[in-house]
């Protein structure tokens, strides 16, 4: 197992609430982080249907035979078990007694929200980041080749390349999570769509425009960019409100989680494709964007990002909330650093000057120093971007 950086956060919220949920894409390592953490007690799958249904047909003998608690796996599964364990752990009173784990955001949050309010916290388990490939030396050993192998587990604890690896993933979890969700009869549309998702990646999201070149209706496309949020297959990132007295863009951003997972549905055969590729720039900025967010999620923090872009074209990739501070941050995929990659800080700087601190430049180089008060960061030290925040729990 390569360790992760969430499992600190992880055992601390143990100490603090009965329950801890990991929420997370589908083999992104949510189980064998769970294992490992409770080494010592049952580990319980509910996608089994023999275990599944003995938890439904009789949930109190069935927690009455965990006296001191259990993983359960992909918990959504069996939501009815919620309401029951919400009485044992009541009824316990001790604290850090069940793991649960779930990989589709609709069924599980729905139902843990309800069931378990202020008796459990939550972990978001996205796949490896950069910074956590590094000390077990299995990183890609270029930034091209980290962009087109992602951070799924299985790709580096069984060397599988990527190409054979995603075709499996996306058939056998994606669609079947589609079909879970949605009840999608037509998957060739579905993939379709998710292709044409993965071709806006890095960009603004206009559902029109994609609902139109995928020949589907406007509500069909919110529909299912849903359900891909819900999988965690892609996230959105909304614009900041702040406007300095300009007008504002108003649609959101899309990035998807896996830069891997995006290469593969972009039809990208091989890391050397990307040095000419002409989705480049964006697939850098989904990679630093999605390490970005790993890096707050992996400490156990809020992930409050926006970015900034106001009608004249003027825009920051990424603003990070920091208390009452906010940090911007620009994504530049180029090795050689020149003046123009500075633009658009300078322009922020100008206007909220003194709502800013750590100012940064992330860029498709390796080396880090600062720049006229610009923080400057390569592509493998995007997790030093972020300053540690004093982490509040997340619970329900």
């Amino acid at each position: 197992m390569i360790p992760r950086d969430v499992e600190a956060p992880l055992r601390s919220l143990l100490q603090g609430f009965p329950v801890v949920t990991i929420t997370g894409p589908r083999q992104s390592g949510k189980t064998t982080l769970a294992k490992a953490v409770f080494a010592n007690k049952p580990y319980l799958s509910l996608e089994d249907p023999d275990v599944r249904r003995m938890a439904l047909d009789d949930p109190r003998a069935f927690l009455g035979r965990l006296p001191d608690g259990a993983v359960f796996d992909e918990v959504q599964r069996a939501p009815e078990l919620l309401s029951y364990l919400q009485t044992r752990v009541d009824a316990d009173g001790r604290m850090g007694l069940f793991l649960l784990t779930g990989s589709q955001q609709f069924g599980l949050m729905s139902g843990v929200t309800q069931s378990l309010a202020g008796r459990t916290a939550f972990i978001e388990l996205l796949p490896l980041s950069a910074h956590e490939l590094e000390p077990v030396g299995v990183s890609p050993l270029s930034l091209d080749a980290m962009l087109f192998t992602g951070g799924y587990p299985a790709l580096y604890d069984r060397r599988l390349p990527p190409r054979e690896w995603f075709p499996a993933y996306v058939t056998a979890y994606v669609e079947r999570d589609v079909r879970q969700l949605l009840k999608v009869q037509d998957l060739e549309t579905f993939q379709r769509f998710v292709r044409l998702c993965a071709g806006r990646s890095g960009q603004l999201l206009n559902l029109s425009s994609l609902s139109t070149d995928c020949g589907i209706t406007h509500n069909t496309a919110r529909a299912w960019i849903s359900v891909l949020e819900a999988s965690y297959i892609l996230f959105q990132l909304r614009p900041h409100h702040t406007n300095f007295g300009k007008r504002l863009v108003k649609s959101p951003k899309l990035y998807f989680y896996d830069t891997g997972l995006l290469c593969w549905l972009l039809g990208i055969q091989e890391a050397g494709q990307l040095a000419t590729h002409p989705l480049r720039g964006n697939i850098f900025e989904t990679f630093v964007v999605s390490e970005l967010v790993k890096t707050r999620l992996n400490r156990g923090e809020r992930t409050a990002f926006h970015f900034w872009r106001d009608s004249n074209g003027n825009e920051v990739d990424v603003i990070a909330d920091a208390g009452m501070k906010l940090i911007p941050i620009e994504i530049k995929s180029g090795q050689t650093l020149n003046r123009e990659f500075f633009a658009g800080l300078e322009r922020w700087l100008a206007l909220a000057g003194d709502q800013t601190v750590a100012p940064a430049l992330v860029y498709g180089g390796t080396e880090a120093h600062v720049r006229a008060g610009i923080n400057v960061f390569g592509w493998n030290a995007v997790e030093k971007v972020l300053p540690a925040e004093s982490r509040t729990p997340r619970d329900s």
